[in-house]
């Protein structure tokens, strides 16, 4: 099948699914049911790291983004009405929405004006009349605004709606994409997204899943995306500008198109269509791609990282233009891991992160090993040799960040720490040396194909591997996991972990830059080069 008769089809399914989810919710709304009285919802869904992250009281189904620039400046904000379908999981007198964006106009519930106020970065918002334990309700916040701001690449993830020489994007993982839209932003409240778009005619908008629609009529270009799987609101994707999207063809039937500077798109040519491979590469190792396409968005500037926003994922112009192939190829390899480990099979709460990063990066490393790049990549010619040094610096990393299971704090260093990614790593190795690699292999596909489109634990992880190999893994894993000190390697009894050094004193910036490096122990820091 062609990659145009695969958007025809895929985009009139799209449509028909989101029509009949949306009438369907219509007639639902407004239900009644017996049982508890109403009560308020939580202000925070119970995220150990986040308690304010979230809400409780219902489960987010659909939100369509109504999204206007008035101009093609980088810099315009959004002048934005999302609506959101969601389904009660106790009788509510009120609830909230995270957002911390400048301003919102109002607030409508079940077609009824509701009243609203904020409260830190909520909106409380008390509907006209209670929503029964089990009932489908329609939120509508009209009018909310986001202004974009430069993102400053000495400070990891320092803003979650960024500008570019050609446009805008975002990057809003992991807590604060509600500083661009009112939603419930954790990534334990998956939903399926609509994305609408009324930007100035000539001006190009993308976000994540498939084109379904785009017309222009009176000077403004009008663009609608539907991301059919669900998603976390830390993965959206919203970018706008001066941009081209190329589309690439297919990889395994999955088709790809990159989203690049228009004055740029001949400089990534050769560079981008390096994704053809890698799909069907890990396609054989972890199973089949689990979105409605894939692609890469490159903005030019500097971010300091990279980000795996659900079927786009986003790089900044660095990695292609400061590092050899032998970085950025991994690179693109480790973000489209995460389309499986963390975008599709999402983490239950944040101390679930090393879910995530363990597995892109151990994917990163054996892509990485068997093309020649590791050394590039970390500095080391096998792959045996850099889990070797990760296990040295095993302690340190526990001291340091915490256990690999459980981060030291919410800070967003501690978070995406070398713990998350190359600690997360080490816990899958160790996992396959006390399994053997054939069951090894089965878990891994295991979790992406029974997980896929859900949210997933720690503990659910735990459970899986037990089950497939037979015997109980708890004791091995959660030593592993959320043990203080580093367990013996199975299979190397002559691997050693070097001693805690004495604590730095980070006086200064420069203390606690050497500091980092000291920790990292000769490897390249995983969130930055």
């Amino acid at each position: 099948m062609t990659a145009s008769r695969y958007r025809r089809r895929a985009a009139t399914t799209i449509v028909a699914s989101a029509a009949l989810l949306l009438s369907t919710v219509a007639g639902a709304a407004g239900a009644t049911a017996h049982g508890a009285p109403p009560s308020p919802g939580a202000a925070g869904i119970g995220d150990k790291l986040y308690p304010t992250l979230g809400n409780g009281g219902y489960d987010a189904l659909h939100y369509d983004l109504g999204l206007r620039y008035a101009t093609s400046a980088p810099s315009q904000g959004i002048d934005g009405t999302v609506t959101m379908v969601a389904r009660a999981t106790q009788s509510l007198s009120r609830f909230n929405l995270d957002f911390s964006g400048p301003g919102l106009g109002s607030v409508v519930v079940d077609g009824h004006p509701a009243a609203f106020s904020r409260v830190g970065e909520d909106i409380v918002i008390t509907p006209a009349h209670p929503i029964a334990k089990g009932t489908t309700f329609i939120t509508q916040v009209r009018h909310f605004t986001a202004n974009p701001s430069v993102a400053d690449p000495s400070q990891l993830l320092s803003t979650a709606f960024f500008i570019t020489p050609d446009g805008s994007a975002t990057a809003g993982q992991p807590n604060a994409m509600h500083s661009v839209y009112p939603s419930n932003d954790h990534p334990r409240d998956m939903a399926s997204f609509t994305f609408r778009f009324d930007v100035p005619a000539g001006t190009t908008a993308v976000a994540n899943g498939v084109l379904v629609d785009k017309r222009t009529r009176g000077g403004r270009s009008y663009w609608t995306y539907l991301q059919r799987q669900p998603m976390s609101t830390q993965l959206t994707q919203l970018a706008v500008g001066n941009y081209t999207v190329v589309q690439r063809g297919t990889a395994n039937g999955v088709p790809v198109r990159d989203v690049v500077p228009t004055r740029l798109v001949a400089e990534y040519d050769d560079k981008l269509p390096v994704e053809k491979a890698q799909i069907p590469w890990l396609e054989e190792r972890v199973g089949r791609y689990p979105f409605d396409l894939y692609g890469s968005l490159v903005v030019d500037t500097r971010l300091g990282f990279a980000l795996e926003t659900q079927t786009l994922s986003l790089f900044d112009t660095p990695w292609f233009t400061d590092y050899p192939e032998g970085v950025w190829k991994p690179v693109m390899l480790h973000e489209l891991s995460h389309m499986w480990f963390g975008d599709s099979v999402s983490p239950y709460e944040w101390s679930d992160i090393w879910q995530n990063e363990g597995h892109a990066t151990w994917y990163e490393f054996l892509y990485a090993e068997e093309n020649g790049f590791l050394a590039d990549d970390v500095g080391f010619e096998t792959f045996e040799g850099v889990m070797q040094r990760i296990y040295e610096l095993g302690d340190i990393f526990r001291d340091r960040y915490g256990p690999v299971g459980q981060p030291a704090s919410g800070d967003v260093y501690d978070v995406f720490s070398a713990q998350s990614y190359y600690g997360g790593a080490l816990v899958l190795y160790a996992l396959r040396q006390e399994v053997g690699t054939a069951t090894f292999e089965r878990i891994e596909r295991a979790w992406t194909q029974i997980y896929e489109g859900k949210v997933a634990s720690t503990a659910d992880f735990v459970a899986l591997a037990s089950r497939l190999a037979n015997r109980d893994l708890r004791g091995f894993l959660n030593e592993w996991l959320y043990g203080t000190t580093t367990p013996a390697m199975p299979g190397h009894p002559d691997w050693t972990v070097e001693p805690v050094p004495a604590p730095a004193t980070l006086a200064t910036a420069e203390a606690r830059a050497a500091a980092a490096g000291e920790v990292l122990g000769g490897l390249p820091d995983p969130r930055r080069r």
